[in-house]
């Protein structure tokens, strides 16, 4: 088995993050839940490393966004008197995330910025098959992407919002010993669930100008490698960042979740193995966000306490 483990080393400088995202079976509710350790957007991380060697475990946060009628997003980072973790466990301030033999169970306590909401439930995710096959996104093996749940399930209960559905879900992980942005222009993904499986289609600009691409299908417990189709252009967000998908028709976006100076983050429908589906999809440049201009925004969307 392949369940998350929360105790593992992060190196100095480095950074860990647990992700997870899911559609309501209605497709008019979704969520995004990321795990951080060393959180790679913190202003303040970035902040601390240009001072030499800074301890990712003194920048941690777990990021929550509510997409649909309820929209609500959250990040509060948090320093190291504010983490606790092993094996099993996750504990940023009043927010957690546990292992278990099914899954994941995820504690959301948290308040929203810069409009102080309060954020309170409980995310389950449910899996009947784990993954263990990391994939290096760079020649020196400083960063890696490892799919863990990529065809799970969720039951989504908040009591602030009122909130509570079901659907289905997708869960991977991320890990280096580096900051994204030494080793990475561009970072551009989607995910989407077919007939044949959850197919996952990675593409990264390294800083050195060099391209990296990839595919994956996830079925039964297998995972195999798939051809990538071209690339396609979506429109530029309102911030004027550049969008791209791999699929094998010209894409559609069916909701804009995302939408920043430096990422984006789309519900589309696309074409793979000559079938139309839907897919999350993520645009990322690290060109953008180490923008001093960027980089002074960031606090008032992401707060830190200690």
């Amino acid at each position: 088995m392949a369940r998350p483990r929360f105790d593992v080393n992060v190196p100095p400088n480095g950074y860990r993050w647990w992700y997870i995202d899911a559609l309501s079976a209605d497709g008019q509710n979704g969520l995004t839940i990321i795990g951080f350790i060393g959180s790679v957007f913190s202003p303040y991380y970035r902040r601390a490393r240009k001072n030499g060697e800074a301890n990712p475990q003194c920048h941690c946060a777990i990021n929550v966004a509510l997409y649909g009628s309820k929209r609500r997003w959250a990040m509060t980072e948090r320093g190291a008197s504010y983490v606790k973790r092993d094996a099993q466990a996750l504990n940023v301030g009043p927010s957690s995330m546990v292992s278990n033999e099914s899954g994941l169970t995820i504690e959301i306590n948290e308040r929203c910025a810069p409009l102080p909401f309060a954020l309170r439930g409980t995310v389950r995710l449910l899996a009947d098959h784990f993954y263990n096959a990391p994939v290096k996104l760079d020649d020196d093996g400083k960063h890696y992407w490892q799919a863990v749940a990529p065809q799970a399930r969720v039951a989504v209960e908040f009591e602030n919002p009122n909130l509570s559905w079901q659907g289905q879900a997708y869960h991977d992980m991320n890990w280096g010993s580096e900051p994204l942005e030494n080793g990475f222009k561009n970072w551009t993904w989607a995910r989407a669930n077919t007939a044949q499986g959850m197919q996952v289609l990675y593409d990264v600009e390294h800083r050195d100008g060099s391209h990296f691409c990839f595919g994956r299908q996830f079925k039964g417990g297998i995972v195999s490698q798939r051809e990538v189709p071209p690339f396609h252009r979506l429109p530029r967000g309102l911030w004027g960042m550049t969008r791209q998908v791999r699929s094998e028709t010209s894409p559609r976006i069916i909701a804009k979740l995302e939408d920043t100076p430096f990422y984006t983050r789309d519900h589309i429908a696309m074409t793979l193995d000559g079938a139309a589906c839907e897919a999350f999809h993520e645009s990322l440049s690290l060109d953008r966000f180490i923008n001093p201009v960027i980089q002074r925004m960031l606090p008032f969307r992401m707060p830190r306490v200690g």
